[in-house]
C-alpha cells in the first residue's frame, strides 16, 4: 500500500500547493491513500468546515491537526461532525471530536490513524505515549496498517516515541515545526520514522510566516501580527510504502516539490 503524508499545510498558499502537485503525486507514487496535517490550514492558524471540504475535494483522505486545532470557532461543533478530521488524542476527556480512527481506502483495505501532540515545550496533555499505545491496542483488533502523527516541538520527544512504538505501528512521522528533515529511515522492527515531514506552503518565509514580521517580533518583543508569506511555494511530504498484511513498512520517500506560479 502507498500511503502519501503531507506536512503542515499553512494557509492558502498551502493549500495551492496541494490542489496542483497532489494530482501529479497520485499518479506518480500509485497512491491508496493520502493523510495532510491541517492544523494551520485556514489563514495559517485552525482549520474552518469551507478549508477542511476543499482539501478533502483536492484528495486528501484524512486531516490530523495539533496545538492549533482550536484556532477557529466553527471546529468545536465540526469536529464532531466530521469524521475525518482528527485532534491530539491526548487531549483531556471531555474535549470534542477523536484522535483515532479507522478509514477505509477505496479498495476496502482499513488504515488506522492517530493523532498525537507532545509535552515537551508544549501544553502539559496527557502522556503522549501511554494515549497512543492504549490507542494503538484499539486499532490492532482491525488493521495492521497504523500512522501515528506526533505533532511536538522536541525531537528528543519524536525520536523516542518512535523508538517506543517501533514494531506496534507501520509508521511514526512527526509534525509542527515546518522544516523537513533528513532523518527518514525504517525502524529495526518495522516502522518508517521521520522526525518532520515539514510544510506544505511558503518557503522564503520563517515557518510559513513573513520575514519582516517575524523579525520584527524578535527584534523589538513588540505584538505583531504574523501574515502568511506567499513566495516559493512548496510541498513537502513523505511517501510510505507498506505491507498490508503485515502491516511493516517497506520504505519511507521524502518528497519535495516546488509549485510553479
Amino acid at each position: 500500500m502507498k500511503i502519501l503524508f503531507i506536512g503542515d499545510i499553512v494557509g492558502r498558499p498551502g493549500r495551492e500547493a496541494v490542489r496542483v502537485l497532489l494530482p501529479d503525486l497520485r499518479v506518480k507514487h500509485s497512491l491508496d491513500f493520502v493523510v495532510a496535517n491541517a492544523e494551520n490550514a485556514s489563514a495559517g492558524s485552525g482549520i474552518t468546515h469551507k478549508v477542511a471540504q476543499e482539501l478533502f475535494s483536492f484528495g486528501v483522505d484524512v486531516l490530523t491537526s495539533g496545538d492549533h486545532i482550536w484556532k477557529k470557532k466553527e471546529i468545536f461543533e465540526l469536529i464532531n461532525q466530521e469524521e475525518r478530521i482528527l485532534r491530539p488524542i491526548n487531549y483531556p476527556a471531555g474535549a470534542p471530536g477523536e484522535g483515532k480512527r479507522i478509514f477505509k481506502t477505496k479498495s476496502g483495505e482499513k488504515v488506522g490513524v492517530i493523532n498525537v501532540n507532545g509535552r515537551v515545550f508544549m501544553d502539559a496533555l496527557d502522556c503522549p505515549f501511554k494515549s497512543v499505545l492504549a490507542a494503538q491496542e484499539e486499532l490492532i483488533k482491525e488493521t495492521n496498517i497504523i500512522l501515528v502523527d506526533i505533532h511536538a516541538e522536541a525531537t528528543s520527544e519524536k525520536v523516542a516515541l518512535g523508538w517506543y512504538l517501533d514494531g506496534k505501528v507501520s509508521a511514526v512521522l512527526g509534525t509542527h515545526t515546518h522544516i523537513q528533515t533528513a532523518d527518514e529511515k525504517i525502524l529495526p522492527r518495522g516502522t518508517a520514522y521521520i522526525t518532520d515531514v515539514g510544510m506544505a506552503g511558503p518557503y522564503d518565509s520563517v515557518i510559513g510566516r513573513k520575514v519582516d514580521d517575524v523579525l520584527t517580533r524578535f527584534l523589538t518583543l513588540i505584538p505583531v501580527r504574523f501574515e502568511v508569506a506567499q513566495e516559493n511555494i512548496q510541498l513537502h511530504a513523505v511517501v510510505l510504502d507498506i505491507d498490508e498484511k503485515k502491516g511493516k513498512a517497506r520504505s519511507i520517500i521524502r518528497i519535495q516539490e516546488r509549485l510553479n506560479v
